[in-house]
């Protein structure tokens, strides 16, 4: 029963890191991560992203600009793009360390306990992952609706409003911080026995060696 509940959440924990390592990738491009409608002009839509900002109009499309300058960005986006790199980064490392440490990998089957090292480390990699994207998707949707009901600003003023990217960004994360910890808890299951075929090979070569040994000694 525990090896079958370890191979389903080694399965499962890798499948959803995997999931939220895309994810967050994606998050870390898209322009959506804050929406504006204008009441002036339905037919304009204006986005903006970690890297760029759109404007949709009916008539031509899509237009997008990247942003000239990463100093004149607000603090919030120049922290968001740190991190969601940070995030890539850690999730892809995650994803190299865990898939050496999984069952169905043959590669290294003898070092059991090694396999399990490495697949706690991907574990906590991809929870550093997932809170690297949570943090600056949480932080710009503070300040969205900061601004949204700031008093200060008159009525008749456009307001930001969350993006869709937004709410992918924290899937992302939740993926990520899921994954990692059924991969650690996968880790803490006994480790699969050893296929009988390699207790016999095993054996094997024990006596063969032993047998050498003695006709070794009868020479001297």
């Amino acid at each position: 029963m525990a090896l079958v509940f370890r191979t389903v959440a080694q399965f499962a924990g890798i499948s959803l890191s995997l999931l939220g390592w895309v994810l967050s990738c994606l998050t870390n491009y898209l322009p959506q991560w804050k929406n504006l409608n204008l009441d002036l002009n339905e037919m304009e839509n204006w986005t903006m992203g970690l890297w760029q900002a759109c404007v949709i109009r009916e008539e031509v499309g899509r237009q997008c600009k990247d942003f000239d300058s990463f100093l004149a960005l607000p603090a919030e986006l120049r922290i968001a793009r740190i991190l969601m790199f940070l995030s890539n980064g850690l999730g892809l490392l995650g994803l190299l360390v865990s898939s050496f440490g999984l069952d169905c990998l043959r590669i290294g089957e003898t070092r059991q306990g090694h396999k399990k090292g490495l697949l706690i480390l991907g574990g906590i990699l991809f929870w550093a992952a997932g809170v690297a994207a949570l943090a600056p998707v949480s932080w710009v949707a503070y300040e969205t609706v900061q601004e949204f009901w700031d008093e200060t600003v008159p009525e008749i003023v456009p307001r930001w409003e969350f993006g869709d990217a937004l709410f992918l960004g924290w899937f992302a994360g939740f993926s990520l911080l899921l994954g990692g910890g059924l991969l650690d808890c996968a880790a803490c299951f006994s480790q699969a026995a050893p296929a009988p075929g390699h207790h016999a090979v095993a054996e094997t070569r024990y006596h063969c060696e032993h047998r050498q040994m003695n006709k070794a000694h009868r020479k001297i």
